[in-house]
């Protein structure tokens, strides 16, 4: 018996690609025309069911930051392209995808988050084109229910060219988040060169700001979803729950970044969460609810169509995609 392994299977790969061209030639078989390289992927939206409401993840592309010095606080670049290497994930660049949730509850459309808006790197900016692949007019969304302020999840409020995307919709914030970043006197003893997400924050809800209702955590802000505290990463950073029927799921948005780091490795953290100790208290929080209730988990960073679930593994935890499923 012929040993198997790599330097055989190629052997044989080749052999059985010279004989299926050698065949055909020596039958006189017509040639066989091109097909054109289609250079882009398909549009990016998936669909599945909790209960009787239909949940769609809706891609907006993805963030790649160079793995470099500054991107982590407690632990190095080495440690991160171990990680990211043990588990055959890229190891010059952390990647970063963005997918928000629509929720359809049969009465009402619920938006969570709403993508970047094209403005805040070239290679995320596919939302409101999958939006519409996967059949939403804006205009039809009832509720944008936002989880925290940064770029990411807030710019798609509004058009590039600064128009309201979702005209008809009632934009629903969680009440410590604007508390923080609406405040002018945190603003100014905020040094100018790190004001960017309070400006930015301005930008999209200054002129909306009668009309946007605020939460607080731990109330039913939506039919069947209920925030959830999750400080650290910004001060009023909420998750949901989602529930209908018998089932539930949680998105607990960015209490993870990168699930091959943080989920692995919880007590790391990545220079973007405000209070990097609040919010490692705050994903073993949710990562253990979400091992204990072996429940479905979706993050707003993991990879697309961004939900799994999570066992505990020593002393972090492993996310396990969701199977892909054909059937609602």
């Amino acid at each position: 018996m012929t040993a198997l392994n790599r330097r055989t299977l190629l052997a044989t790969a080749s052999a059985a690609g010279a004989a299926a061209v050698i065949g055909p030639l020596a039958a006189s078989s017509p040639a066989r025309a091109s097909a054109p390289m289609s250079g882009k992927q398909a549009p990016g939206f998936y669909r599945y069911k909790i209960g009787d409401y239909e949940i769609t993840a809706i891609n907006d592309g993805v963030w790649m930051p160079d793995l470099a010095p500054g991107l982590f606080r407690n632990f190095s670049v080495a440690d991160a392209q171990k990680t990211l290497a043990d588990q055959f994930q890229r190891t010059d660049k952390m990647v970063v995808p963005i997918t928000a949730l629509m929720v359809n509850t049969g009465s009402r459309l619920v938006l969570i988050d709403t993508g970047t808006a094209g403005l805040f790197v070239p290679t995320s900016a596919s939302f409101m084109d999958n939006l519409a692949a996967a059949g939403f007019d804006p205009k039809q969304v009832d509720v944008v229910l936002i989880s925290h302020f940064h770029g990411d999840h807030i710019n798609g409020i509004r058009t590039k060219d600064g128009q309201l995307a979702f005209p008809n919709a009632e934009v629903m914030v969680p009440a410590a988040e604007w508390a923080h970043w609406m405040d002018d006197g945190k603003m100014s003893a905020t040094p100018e060169a790190a004001r960017g997400n309070f400006n930015n924050s301005r930008r999209v809800f200054s002129s909306i700001a009668n009309n946007v209702t605020r939460f607080e955590a731990g109330k039913e802000v939506a039919p069947g979803i209920t925030s959830i505290a999750a400080p650290g990463h910004t001060p009023g950073h909420t998750a949901f729950a989602i529930s209908s029927g018998n089932q539930s799921m949680m998105t607990i948005v960015d209490a993870t970044n990168n699930a091959y780091l943080f989920v692995r490795n919880p007590e790391w953290q990545v220079s973007f969460d405000m209070d990097g100790a609040m919010a490692v208290d705050t994903r073993k929080r949710l990562l253990d609810r979400a091992a204990a209730d072996k429940m479905l988990v979706a993050g707003y960073h993991w990879p697309f169509p961004s939900a799994g679930y999570i066992t505990k593994e020593g002393s972090g935890y492993r996310l396990n995609p969701a199977a892909w499923n054909p059937v609602l």
